[in-house]
């Protein structure tokens, strides 16, 4: 049975100016409850967005706020740098009333944001473009937190992207065998561990100062673009719960992964699956329109190398998933995480004979 909430009386909490009209379920994400405000603010109708922050997911909910009301302020100031339009191109917070960034009802927690108008997001990939402007709207994100020091950010989910740490826990399932699936998915452990050097390739160098540490989104999927309805350009990134210290190469890698595959995530039949070079060349052609000068040589050249790394790494976690009893990644039938992992192993093995053209392509563009 779905909750309900007094949404006029949440509503009472933030500084909004204007009578309530409604409120209603907005959007397709599984993570919060996300509703869209209505509001009559003398005469005009104005919306915001609403929600209901999963604190059993995000249980510092204090932190959470404080890594969001960084990052927004940080991207306003950079886009007013630009002459740009701050109330579209970044989400805006709305304060409650007594200046704080969510509302605690004692039970749940609240927060809102400007609506951004004239905006969609998109599921699915309607054509090409759609994956080019995700790529604009994902480098400009990168470039507007060019200077911002990452080291504020409070980690949400720790160690999400060492993989290093990934792979140790791999082996920890690898080794307790709580389910008895090991000698069924030898093959596929044997491959994880025979790519084992890739686990440092990009930790390391955060680590020795090779690369800078970075805003990361950590979830750079079309979905978290805002596509403006009359140009189809990508405006504003959302959903910034996930906004962590990181490498820009994990969320470029990340976007590469699950959009260069034309096959589902899961699909059993792996000759469906495959590395999609053009959709990978459209992507990086935005992503490094928009990055510019913000991003390093060394960040450059290891853009392909993010994209191989965290393919590997999904991968790894599903198989450790399969390996656990399926606990983490929520599954619908019977060895769903192995064909997960399976997908993956697929992909990395294309890209990785495709390595060199990958790399050439960077210097193209």
């Amino acid at each position: 049975m779905e909750q309900e909430f007094e949404f006029q009386e949440i509503y009472k909490q933030f500084a909004i100016d204007g009578d309530f009209v409604d409120c209603v379920r907005y959007g397709e994400g599984h993570i919060n409850d996300t509703f869209k405000l209505t509001v009559n603010d003398g005469g005009k109708e104005v919306r915001y967005i609403l929600q209901r922050i999963n604190n059993r997911l995000f249980t510092e909910v204090d932190k959470l706020m404080r890594n969001i009301e960084l990052v927004t302020a940080f991207c306003r100031k950079s886009v007013e740098k630009r002459g740009g339009d701050p109330m579209r191109e970044c989400l805006n917070v709305v304060p409650t009333k007594e200046g704080g960034s969510y509302y605690f009802d004692g039970a749940n927690y609240f927060r809102v944001y400007v609506f951004i108008e004239n905006a969609t997001t998109y599921q699915i990939v309607r054509d090409p473009r759609d994956f080019y402007e995700s790529a604009v709207a994902f480098g400009n994100f990168a470039n507007l937190l060019a200077d911002f020091d990452a080291s504020q950010l409070y980690e949400v989910l720790p160690n999400f992207h060492n993989t290093k740490v990934r792979f140790e826990n791999f082996m920890k399932a690898v080794k307790a065998d709580a389910f008895g699936r090991k000698a069924e998915v030898q093959k596929e452990i044997d491959w994880v561990i025979a790519h084992k050097n890739l686990c440092g390739e990009i930790v390391d160098k955060i680590a020795t100062g090779k690369i800078p540490l970075r805003v990361t989104h950590n979830d750079t999927k079309l979905n978290n673009v805002m596509l403006d309805d009359a140009t189809g350009k990508g405006l504003a990134v959302i959903d910034l719960d996930t906004v962590m210290p990181g490498s820009l190469c994990y969320d470029f890698g990340d976007s590469i992964r699950f959009g260069c595959n034309p096959a589902a995530e899961d699909e059993p039949d792996l000759s469906k699956v495959n590395f999609r070079f053009d959709l990978y060349e459209t992507y990086l052609k935005g992503y490094l329109s928009a990055v510019g000068e913000s991003i390093t040589e060394e960040e450059r050249k290891m853009l392909p190398v993010g994209a191989v790394l965290m393919t590997y790494e999904c991968g790894m976690r599903f198989l450790t998933d399969y390996l656990e009893g399926d606990v983490y990644f929520r599954t619908h039938r019977p060895k769903q995480n192995l064909d997960r992992a399976h997908t993956q192993f697929k992909l990395v093995d294309d890209m990785l004979s495709v390595m060199d053209r990958m790399s050439e392509a960077v210097t193209r563009y």
